[in-house]
């Protein structure tokens, strides 16, 4: 009969759940290496974050009949556990992500991990460091103690993960920076919902703290085709609800203050006395939405108990595995309750959420709404004065192909280096490692910088409150502070508006999706400079290829553009990032000079490009869609 072990937490107890198959020495529990987080680290933190009682158990199994083998390494016994390829592990641009139940099947995740440590070079992993962390959401309990099985099964020396499970996407790229780790795993599917119905994903992050490159992602699928065995320690369940060490011969898990490492790298990009100068003003008030998802770990240590903002200032701030029942994606459609706060009589002075991993953000003014575009622009423009860490300058500055060129007139202004790249986080991570690139950003809400290797949403909210604490360093009590609305106008009137908004129609029918896309491409294939797009005429049409200029590499088909004479644009792109259907985004732009035109609304600036754009592409003819999913 086929061997089988439980990998499910203790769904009554925090203590060690059973294992069927005791280890080869028992664990031994450590005293804590970190001093432990303060009392009101984790309000209801360990409760909130435990599956429901209706969680099922989970197992790895043995998928066919041949018994598993054991070995012995490490001081602790490693069983071969025979498994089969399973179908659809293509990683995208963000990692694996499918609904949680796909993740549940046999072997599923197993599969995944057993491939990615069988294309790595051994000397990658081998008695090597490897952080684990996630955003809270559902499985990832269940999923942390795979992963680890399988990490010590494969020779991996230590596991550091956040108590809990926790670590924001940002705060493990931090850690594994900080502790010259090999690389990490991040339990979490972004912005996308979470809980039984939803959605899970696991992703890699090499040495730098960026996500594994293509090289490797390609590597990983070409294995999951061909796995045969699942290499599985024979350990008990680790406890993630206390700090320490849990030895099982020559391996250990280090359960760490999920906060403290990215806390410590915080104050040393900002200078904290100066933003809590501004958040303990009577007369400015401050809110962050942490959407029930990872940052509301983190925004009471950083924002209230090290800046000085009151209590109440942070909104639905408990982690909870489905969100609080919300879609934790921080734009003007599912952060809804922020805008309209914001927008209401006697609004706030200043705004903010983030999403399920903690790396994308949104900011907003009283009654004014910055678009990524336009924020990584501003953060770039203001950062040599306001920022410590680029006091001397930054390095360069990146942007993705369809975020608007806001950032392109900062980087000729200031005449730096400018680099734009596909959609993808990795793409801007080769540049920071080769010293190229300092601050960079992606109009689907993410920002960030060299601090690490992936986009920081805390970190672009400390960004904006640094900006604004610098512009209203010498305002008296009383006096008319400079508002978001103020910095913006501001910087339109020196580098003049780019209009800009996204378009996106989410699960539409892959087989419509493609065929519109191919469509475009053999339009591309065909378009000449002069031709006529209404009143528009075409600069060029291409299909974006992107030629990495540290490495060599190539990246094609990364977007349709059609570039008018004007510089206006209008791009079409489908996006990886999602677990079911595809993601039609359309991205509309508009270059304005003319101050006295700045303070129109984008949608009426851009309706003749946005009507020309749904013609061009014969969206509703494919897709079938008559309105988008979200508009930003």
């Amino acid at each position: 009969m086929a061997s089988s072990f439980s990998t499910a937490a203790s769904l009554s107890s925090p203590k060690l759940a059973p294992s069927p198959n005791a280890p080869l020495s028992p664990p031994v529990r450590s005293l804590p290496l970190l001093s432990p987080p303060s009392s009101s680290l984790f309000p209801n933190l360990s409760s909130s974050l435990k599956p429901p009682r209706s969680a099922p158990p989970f197992a790895v199994k043995a998928s066919s009949s041949s018994p598993a083998s054991v070995a012995q390494s490490q001081g602790i016994k490693i069983k071969s556990v025979p498994t089969k390829p399973i179908e659809g592990q293509k990683t995208g641009t963000s990692g694996l992500r499918k609904k949680v139940k796909v993740f549940m099947q046999e072997n599923y995740l197993a599969n995944w991990i057993q491939a990615l440590f069988n294309s790595l070079p051994p000397e990658d992993f081998n008695d090597g460091l490897l952080v684990l962390g996630g955003d809270g959401r559902y499985f990832n309990r269940e999923a942390a103690q795979i992963i680890i099985k399988i990490a010590a099964g494969n020779g991996v020396g230590k596991i550091l993960v956040g108590k809990e499970g926790i670590l924001s996407t940002p705060a493990v790229s931090a850690v594994i920076r900080k502790r010259k780790a090999n690389g990490g795993f991040i339990m979490s599917a972004s912005h996308n919902p979470g809980g039984p119905e939803y959605d899970w994903g696991i992703k890699f992050n090499y040495s730098s703290g960026q996500p594994a490159p293509e090289s490797i992602t390609d590597k990983i699928y070409g294995n999951t085709l061909s796995i045969s065995e699942i290499k599985m320690a024979e350990i008990s369940d680790v406890d993630l609800s206390s700090l320490g060490v849990t030895k099982y011969g020559n391996f250990s898990v280090e359960v760490v203050d999920p906060v403290s490492d990215y806390l410590e790298l915080m104050e040393n990009v900002f200078d904290f006395l100066l933003i809590r100068s501004l958040l303990s003003r009577a007369d400015f008030r401050f809110i962050f939405d942490a959407m029930h998802a990872v940052t509301g770990a983190y925004a009471k240590p950083i924002f209230v108990d090290k800046l000085g903002a009151s209590s109440d200032s942070i909104s639905n701030g408990v982690p909870l595995e489905d969100f609080g029942h919300g879609h934790p994606d921080p734009n003007l459609t599912y952060a809804k309750d922020l805008v309209d706060i914001l927008f209401s009589e006697n609004a706030p002075d200043f705004g903010a959420a983030s999403d399920g991993d903690g790396d994308r953000n949104m900011i907003l003014g009283r009654g004014f709404f910055v678009t990524p575009s336009d924020s990584v622009a501003i953060i770039a423009a203001n950062a040599q004065e306001a920022i410590p860490y680029f006091r001397g300058g930054p390095k360069g500055l990146a942007r993705s192909m369809p975020t608007s060129g806001a950032l392109d007139r900062v980087a000729e202004k200031l005449n730096l280096p400018f680099f734009e790249v596909p959609t993808g986080w990795k793409f801007f991570g080769n540049l920071m490692d080769d010293g190229k690139l300092s601050i960079c950003g992606e109009e689907s809400f993410g920002t960030g910088s060299d601090h690490i290797r992936e986009k920081d949403g805390i970190w672009a909210v400390l960004a904006w409150l640094s900006i604004l604490a610098y512009q209203n360093k010498d305002k008296s009590p009383g006096e008319k502070l400079v508002s978001v609305s103020d910095v913006v106008k501001e910087h339109w009137a020196t580098y003049g508006r780019n209009f800009f908004s996204r378009y996106d129609y989410e699960e539409c029918e892959s087989e419509g999706a493609n065929k519109m896309i191919e469509y475009l491409r053999d339009m591309v294939s065909k378009g000449k400079p002069g031709d006529k797009y209404g009143s528009y005429a075409l600069q060029f049409a291409d299909d974006f290829t992107y030629i990495d200029p540290v490495d060599g590499s190539v990246a094609s088909k990364q977007g349709v553009r059609f570039v008018f004479s004007d510089g206006s644009r209008i791009i079409f792109r489908l996006s990886g990032t999602g677990s079911a259907g595809a993601t039609v985004r359309m991205y509309i732009e508009q270059f304005e000079p003319d101050v006295s035109k700045h303070d129109m609304d984008a949608q009426t600036a851009l309706k003749p490009l946005i009507d020309l754009a749904l013609s061009v592409s014969k969206l509703k003819d494919f897709t079938g869609r008559e309105k988008p999913t979200v508009i930003t």
